[in-house]
């Protein structure tokens, strides 16, 4: 990569963080500008993309709307639908705190993945936050479980019954596609 695809990255990189933690924060250009003590031509050349960000004006930018400068090289793309999944199932959060050995030992891709379900009509129902937890937690039981069996002299029977229940499955499903085979 050469430095000048480098430098364009990181312009565009900060320019997307920065309109989307205007937007966030419902911050006028005025008001960043006040904040930030940046001129007027910096700042736009910045939101635009077209300049190469140094660090002294990354600084005083962080500092003015109080985030960190890492915030502005964060993949905006990543980072858009886990939060917009955490802001539609606002019902996890309570349930969390409510039912926290439920929640032990989750990674954080279990509550991404939790985060992201969804009910019918909108987001989970308590019922729904804490039946799709339990469902995980029985799928990580099991695959611990699998994992064990996996190094036992028992791996090959293991294997052959996966293969049997794989081949039931997809037989099924091609059916239910495709209509009956004779």
């Amino acid at each position: 990569m050469s430095a000048t695809a480098t430098i364009n990255g990181n312009a565009a990189a900060v320019a997307g963080n920065l309109r989307r933690i205007m937007a966030r924060d419902d911050l006028t250009f005025e008001q960043v500008l006040a904040a930030t003590e940046l001129d007027d031509r910096t700042l736009r050349s910045l939101a635009c993309g077209v300049s190469r960000p140094h660090a002294r004006t990354l600084h005083k930018l962080a500092q003015g709307l109080g985030v960190s400068i890492d915030d502005f090289f964060q993949p905006v793309a990543r980072t858009a639908p886990k939060r917009f999944d955490r802001a539609t199932n606002s019902l996890v959060d309570s349930c969390v705190a409510q039912h926290p050995k439920l929640f032990r030992r989750w990674a954080q891709d279990d509550f991404d993945e939790l985060y992201s379900r969804f009910g019918t009509g909108g987001q989970l129902t308590e019922e729904g936050v804490l039946a799709a937890a339990q469902a995980t937690n029985i799928k990580r039981d099991l695959w611990r479980q699998v994992s064990v069996i996996l190094e036992s002299s028992e791996a090959d029977l293991l294997s052959q019954f996966v293969g049997m229940l794989y081949g039931r499955v997809t037989t099924t499903s091609r059916r239910r596609d495709n209509g009956p085979t004779r």
